[in-house]
Order: C-alpha cells, then sequence, then structure tokens
C-alpha cells in the first residue's frame, strides 16, 4: 500500500558542504544517511561539538524516503537480477553513480519497519547500550518494538530509533471561510462541498472516518462498524481532489478551501501564507515517525560503535529535541519530556507541534495489520471510490 512515506519530498534546510561531511580519510567513524529536511544543520553542527575533534563524520541526504529504502535492498543484493535503484541500469560515470558505503544508520519511515524486517534488510539495535533510550516515551518505544515479522510486540526486539514525528493535519483558507474547521466532522459540513483535497491514502481517509465514529484508526473488524461505509461515501462526495503528491496546490490557489495532509508538509505552507491555517482534529489524528535504523551487514554486528551510540544519546537530549522540533517541520519525541525552559517560545506557542495533552492522547499511529486486514481496508476502499 502506497502512503504518505512513498511520495515524500522534503524541501529540506539541511546544507550541504563541509557541515553534513567531513570525512578526510578512508576511516569514517559514524556515516547516517538521512531524510533531507529531517535533520537541521545546526542540528549536525551541535552534535560535532560534542564529540572529539578527530571523529571524522560522513551524514549525506536523500530527498525521498523511497530511494532510503530502495538502498536498503541495495546493499542486501543477492545477485544481478534482483534490482536496487543502482542495479542493471548502465554505469555512466556521474549520471549513474555507484550506491554510497553501508551506513551506520539510515532514515526510515515507521510505516516501512514491517517491510524492512521482513525483507532482513535491518538489523534489530542493542538499547542497553544507549543512556537515553529509558527516558524515551512509551508510545514511541511501543512502536518500534517488534517480531521478526514487523508486527508489534510488547516483549519483541528494538528495531529502528524513533527522532522526529508529525501528524495529519486540516489546513484550511480563513480568507475563504468564515468559520474554523475543528475536527474530522467538519468535512462532511455542506458548506465544504466539492472544496476538500485529501491525501489519497486508504489508512489516512477510512481512519479519520473511523475517528468521526470514535473508533481507532486501527479497527481490525471494519465490518462491524454501523454506518462506516455510509460516512465513507459521503465524504467522498465532499472530496474534489485526491493526491498524495500534489493536495497542497488546490488550496493554495483557492481551488479547494480545506486540504488533508501530513504536518511536515503544512506546517512550512503556512509559515509562508498568512491566510492558511492548520488545526489538530480535536478527536484526534494519525501519527507518523522518522527513525533511525541500522542496515544488515553481511557479518552480524550487535554492537553498536561509541560513536554511533552518541548520535542516539544525542538525538533524545533537550537541545536536539530544541533544534529538530524549532527547524525541522515536525516534533521531536521527547518535545513532552523535557523541562519546557530548554524549549523555544516558538515551539511552545505552536499548536500543530506542542500539542495540547488531551488531543494528543488520542492521536495514534498507524500500526502494521495483518494481510487479512490490509484486504478489508483496500476493499472498502475501492467500493467507495468506485461509487
Amino acid at each position: 500500500m502506497l502512503t504518505r512515506r512513498s511520495f515524500i519530498t522534503t524541501t529540506g534546510i539541511l546544507a550541504l558542504g563541509n557541515l553534513l561531511s567531513s570525512c578526510a580519510s578512508s576511516k569514517v567513524d559514524l556515516r547516517v544517511l538521512l531524510l533531507q529536511g529531517s535533520i537541521p544543520p545546526q542540528f549536525v553542527k551541535a552534535f560535532r561539538q560534542q564529540i572529539s575533534s578527530g571523529s571524522s563524520l560522513e551524514f549525506k541526504p536523500q530527498g525521498q524516503l523511497k530511494a532510503l529504502f530502495s538502498l536498503l535492498e541495495t546493499w542486501q543484493e543477492k545477485d544481478d537480477n534482483k534490482k536496487g535503484i543502482w542495479q542493471n541500469i548502465p554505469k555512466i560515470p556521474v549520471i549513474n553513480p555507484p550506491p554510497p558505503s553501508l551506513s551506520d544508520f539510515v532514515t526510515l519511515g515507521d510505516v516501512w519497519l514491517t517491510d524492512a524486517i521482513q525483507k532482513q534488510l535491518i538489523e534489530p539495535l542493542n538499547m542497553t547500550q544507549i543512556n537515553k533510550w529509558d527516558t524515551l516515551p512509551s508510545r514511541w518505544q511501543r512502536l518500534v518494538t517488534r517480531d521478526k515479522q514487523g508486527y508489534l510486540q510488547e516483549n519483541g526486539l528494538i528495531w529502528a530509533a524513533p527522532y522526529r514525528w508529525g501528524t495529519t493535519l486540516i489546513a484550511y483558507r480563513s480568507d475563504k471561510l468564515d468559520w474554523q474547521p475543528q475536527d474530522w466532522s467538519d468535512l462532511w459540513d455542506n458548506r465544504l462541498s466539492d472544496r476538500i483535497s485529501i491525501v489519497d491514502q486508504p489508512r489516512e481517509v477510512i481512519g479519520l472516518t473511523l475517528k468521526k465514529l470514535e473508533q481507532s484508526y486501527n479497527t481490525k473488524n471494519l465490518d462491524q462498524v454501523a454506518q462506516l461505509k455510509i460516512e465513507l461515501l459521503a465524504l467522498n462526495q465532499q472530496i474534489k481532489y485526491y493526491s498524495s503528491q500534489h493536495y497542497l496546490q488546490p488550496l493554495l490557489v483557492g481551488d479547494v478551501w480545506v486540504s488533508v495532509g501530513w504536518s511536515n508538509e503544512i506546517i512550512p505552507l503556512i509559515a509562508k501564507n498568512p491566510n492558511i491555517k492548520g488545526v489538530v482534529p480535536a478527536s484526534g489524528t494519525a501519527l507518523w515517525s522518522d527513525v533511525w535504523v541500522k542496515p544488515k551487514a553481511k557479518e552480524e554486528q550487535t554492537e553498536l560503535s561509541k560513536t554511533a551510540q552518541q548520535w542516539l544519546d544525542f538525538c533524545w537530549q533537550p537541545q536536539a529535541a530544541n533544534l529538530i522540533s524549532l527547524f525541522a517541520d515536525a516534533a521531536s519525541p521527547m518535545i513532552n519530556q523535557i523541562d519546557q525552559k530548554q524549549l523555544s517560545s516558538d515551539v511552545i506557542n505552536n499548536p500543530l507541534l506542542f500539542i495540547d495533552s488531551a488531543i494528543f492522547d488520542k492521536c495514534e499511529f498507524l500500526e502494521p495489520l495483518s494481510k487479512q486486514v490490509e484486504e478489508q481496508y483496500l476493499n472498502l476502499w475501492k467500493e467507495v471510490r468506485t461509487s
């Protein structure tokens, strides 16, 4: 199933050059392949200042999570018949560069974890080496604790380290509406007929409808939810555009008055357009998280290097939490764990980042579902879209 993570291309603020890569020698103490824009340059600079001045670090950004996942596959290629993004392409220097060296950590979206685990592309992490792990909120610990099939398991292995998160938001044109949407139920308002654009994602659209009906995003038996199909059909009549790539363009030009999409794309848009506002739905919304994963090496490695341990620890320190929340159009998992005096007022006063606790408690990650349950969602989605 295609998700937000399949298409996202951040316009990120990550500067290239010496700040990202300082490996003058062949020995590199830490290699990180990251989603562009998910870590601000101030963050990298602060980390460098905390570690030994002789450490050699290499940070390389990629524009899409899909490309990062493909790299994990490329590193695990067993023969020339399997295709990674650099495989079976005539190797023209510069145009088709070889894949980068195996990294210590790679950015992945939480919804990609199940596939990465099942395909044996990543290794579990030994968090006994990471001092800050125990301070990470249980919601994020649970998200990355899974069995060897990639499904949530209370006493499973730890497969990733969350470092930023966001939500699915309602964005709206305040100059077009004389009222303010506050919850998912407002999408069914007659005043928004044919005035909504939304991400083209079954889990998101069915999920928000489930929340309207006071159910979970991760409901496993859709047939038992009364009115679900009726509500979805009614919502479908309200929606003018479905698109996971271009859902915000109609909002910008005023073709629609409301858009539903991901906070890391909506927040920077709001900063540049005073007529566009955003709201976290009062009944709760979907959460997403970007995480660090460790690519599977040919020879099993259970221990992280000292520099790799320092990197994960730093990601959950107050200074790092503030920098991510301030500059990465997303929030740190530690945002509610640290003293508010250590956070910028711009973070604390942004309700799209520093979410009201009563609303946040109702928010949910999109958990991996069994193949049978996934089929339920897809079948219902097809019925609604073709009606």
